[in-house]
């Protein structure tokens, strides 16, 4: 099982390099989306890991294919700046996933 990183800023790209884990550095809307879309095509891949930012720019795209797709597992992280609302985060994928609101 493979993991690879979409992240919007080298340090952390560099960081998780040294932690044995590929990825890319993406600034723009299509940047990300294409590079999501290319690691969905890697059935090898069994965890696709976004920085907090770059995740946001394709929020709605990564909603589906959580909602769609069994493999990679996305999660996301937090970048150098710090987390935003990890606990809101969980609770709404909860809600959105089961539809349980806690």
């Amino acid at each position: 099982m493979k993991m690879y990183l979409i992240s919007d800023n080298i340090d952390t790209q560099i960081g998780l390099r040294l932690a044995g884990i590929d990825g890319i550095v993406a600034h723009e809307r299509g940047e990300i989306e294409a590079a999501m879309n290319r690691a969905f095509e890697d059935k090898e891949l069994g965890i696709l890991i976004f920085t907090e930012k770059a995740a946001a720019e394709v929020k709605a795209e990564i909603a589906a294919a959580r909602m769609t797709r069994h493999t990679p597992l996305i999660i996301e992280i937090p970048d150098r700046h710090g987390s935003r609302d990890i606990a809101g985060s969980i609770n709404q994928m909860v809600e959105e996933s089961i539809g349980l609101k806690l």
